[in-house]
């Protein structure tokens, strides 16, 4: 007997992506939880994926944006689309075990202080190798997913609380997103994720880590189409998030750590050819640094942790394996 998930919500991200969609849906399809509804937020596609669809998975909701919006925006049309009890946002660039649904669902049941849920990624093209294992923000401020690239020698499947989820295949608690608000739509992509789970996490939400619940991931299979549009994302985006979430407290403690961190950030990205784009990220972050602010105030005004509890979620240093942000949605 399958599990009853009727009150769940998959929601796709979907740009140009039919020939990707041709592998995830059948996966969804083959879920042991069932009842669900499936929604493809269609991101501006000129391909024939719109079409494709209404022909071979009639019963699939079809959210269409004209244009590409970006990332984030397109996330909160997925959230919002939605009138389900958890919403589970997923890339187009997956496969799901059958299990998958039925784990992450039952994480969440069990533990209703949890605002979201986040699963074992796998490499779909090197299956033994970790994608990530939930989102880990550093005490220096780097974000990153927990064991990318390490072989899977079972050192991730306990079950765990993390700081946060990665957006690309999580589960969420709909009602979440009334306390915590929006993903940020000022990051356009990359990290946006990271920086909704931070503040879930100051809001007093948790995340649980379901290792039973795996994913494959193919990994950039968008974005990596025109790779210099997106590089300066990432150094913007982490100072933004810093900027927004960190309290004055955490930041009078780690403040040195995180600044240190920065720098030896960019000087990798110069030795990688990347600076250009680096600066350019760090000229834009300066930019919208007022209305960052603004933002602040907001999430500093519904935090319900102190900057100790802060600083005790996330990870602590080790000098050898910096910098090493990653992030290959």
């Amino acid at each position: 007997m399958s599990t009853d998930a009727a009150d769940v919500t998959l929601a796709i991200l979907n740009y140009d992506g039919r020939h990707l969609l041709e592998g995830l849906l059948p996966t969804v399809a083959a879920q042991t939880a069932q009842g669900f509804s499936v929604h493809v937020i269609d991101n501006g596609s000129t391909d024939d994926s719109i079409e494709w669809l209404a022909r071979e998975w009639p019963d699939v909701t079809v959210v269409r944006i004209a244009e590409n919006v970006g990332v984030t925006r397109a996330l909160n049309r997925a959230v919002g689309s939605a009138e389900t009890t958890y919403v589970a946002l997923l890339n187009n660039d997956l496969e799901l075990e059958p299990r998958w649904l039925e784990e992450m669902r039952d994480a969440l049941e069990a533990d209703p202080v949890s605002g979201s849920a986040d699963c074992k990624l796998l490499n779909f093209h090197r299956r033994g190798e970790i994608d990530g294992a939930g989102d880990l923000i550093a005490r220096t401020g780097e974000c990153c997913k927990r064991g990318f690239g390490e072989q899977d020698r079972g050192q991730f499947d306990r079950p765990a609380t993390i700081l946060g989820a990665s957006g690309g295949a999580a589960l969420y608690r709909r009602e979440a997103f009334d306390r915590v608000g929006p993903f940020d739509e000022d990051f356009g992509a990359y990290f946006e994720d990271a920086d909704w789970g931070l503040r879930a996490a100051l809001c007093g939400y948790r995340c649980r880590y379901v290792p039973a619940a795996v994913a494959f991931h193919m990994g950039s299979a968008t974005t990596s189409r025109d790779p210099s549009t997106y590089a300066h994302l990432f150094s913007r985006n982490s100072l933004l998030m810093l900027m927004k979430c960190v309290p004055a407290g955490a930041l009078a403690r780690l403040g040195p750590l995180m600044l240190a961190f920065q720098l030896k950030w960019l000087v990798a990205s110069a030795a990688r050819g990347g600076l250009r784009a680096h600066l350019r990220g760090w000229g834009q972050a300066l930019a919208l640094a007022p209305k960052t602010l603004q933002k602040r105030r907001e999430v500093q005004r519904r935090r319900t942790i102190s900057a100790a509890r802060l600083r005790e979620l996330m990870t602590p240093v080790d000098w050898r394996l910096l910098p090493r942000v990653q992030r290959d949605d």
